[in-house]
């Protein structure tokens, strides 16, 4: 994580919310200790795309050989 001071941060605050929008963790000191963290959004995830990805895994069991929670959660499916 590169760090900038907050004397730098303020004048570079625009390039650095676009650094931290391409997935650069900056950290933002004062007086020479870490004060803050600029990292990059979450994405937006909607309920109707959770429920597509539920129904998708669903389907994708029935497909498949019967898997126990622990099996699915070991594959990262759940």
């Amino acid at each position: 994580m590169r760090t900038v001071g907050l004397f730098e941060a303020k004048q570079k605050l625009s390039e650095l919310v676009e650094r931290a929008s391409e997935g650069e963790r900056i950290g933002i000191t004062r007086r020479g200790k870490l004060a803050a963290v600029i990292i990059p959004a979450r994405k937006e995830v909607s309920v109707k795309d959770i429920f597509a990805d539920i129904e998708e895994i669903r389907k994708s069991v029935k497909r498949s050989k019967r898997l126990s929670i622990k099996e699915l959660i070991e594959e990262g499916r759940v």
